[in-house]
């Protein structure tokens, strides 16, 4: 069994003395383990950093066994994630997200975003709004997709403001009014057509809404809790995005 697919790193841990298993999110196969000998050397430990993107070579006598990598280096941002407290959980929180996933299912899309939000964390607002979306993405993969483009009362497409935590569906402002203080508010920048630009009350919005669905749906049910890098990720966000615009000030 072989096959040669690009990947980004999302974590190793050791095996034996000098190698490792690598976790890597690939664009065809999925989330996919792999042994990678001497993965430990000085050679390698550059390459297999986290959020790096790499042409992966798989190898195994059966489908079925771990296998062997062979890596080389396509784009290594590594260094550049590691320079900032965004970037550093937001690594470790979207790995988290992927490992709710069943291992080798292809997600080619979540691929594809894992690597946009990569190249976008060094900007609060921009990471935060994409990351908000990656985890509505794994939510849709998983089967508990929200249907946030129309009222689940009336229809309609316009003046969504909030999300029913039964239904995970839209509720225009009016349908939902006299129930607002049992609803969850819907983000502007997922409201419809999705133009408005996040600020610190729409990710704030943003991130409880997909916190509470993750645990609703998927922690839960497993035992389980969403990680503490998504967390971290979370203060770290909304707090670059308060320094980066500070409230002003009447003179």
């Amino acid at each position: 069994m072989q096959w040669t697919d690009e990947a980004i790193v999302l974590g190793v841990r050791r095996h034996g003395e000098t190698s490792v298993i690598a976790e890597m999110m690939t664009r065809s196969h999925g989330r996919h383990l792999g042994v990678i000998r001497s993965g430990r050397s000085r050679t390698m430990q550059p390459v297999l950093q986290p959020g790096n993107t790499v042409e992966a070579t798989w190898r195994a006598r059966l489908d079925e066994h771990i296998g062997e990598y062979r890596v080389e280096p396509l784009e290594l941002r590594a260094g550049r994630l590691m320079e900032a407290a965004i970037a550093v959980y937001g690594v470790q929180a979207m790995a988290a997200l992927l490992r709710f996933l069943p291992e080798r299912d292809p997600h080619p899309h979540l691929f594809e975003m894992l690597g946009v939000i990569l190249d976008h964390l060094e900007d609060p607002a921009d990471a935060g709004e994409l990351f908000v979306r990656f985890e509505l993405a794994v939510l849709e993969d998983l089967g508990f997709g929200l249907d946030l483009a129309r009222c689940a009362a009336t229809g309609e497409a316009d003046d969504l403001v909030f999300v029913s935590p039964k239904s995970g569906r839209a509720v225009c402002r009016t349908a939902g009014a006299p129930w607002a203080d049992r609803m969850l508010a819907l983000p502007v920048f997922l409201g419809a057509g999705g133009s408005s630009a996040a600020d610190g009350q729409a990710l704030s919005d943003g991130f409880r809404l997909t916190a509470y669905f993750l645990n609703r749906h998927v922690c839960e049910p497993r035992g389980l809790e969403l990680s503490s890098a998504r967390d971290g990720f979370v203060q770290a966000t909304l707090k670059a995005l308060a320094a980066a615009n500070p409230p002003e000030t009447v003179s």
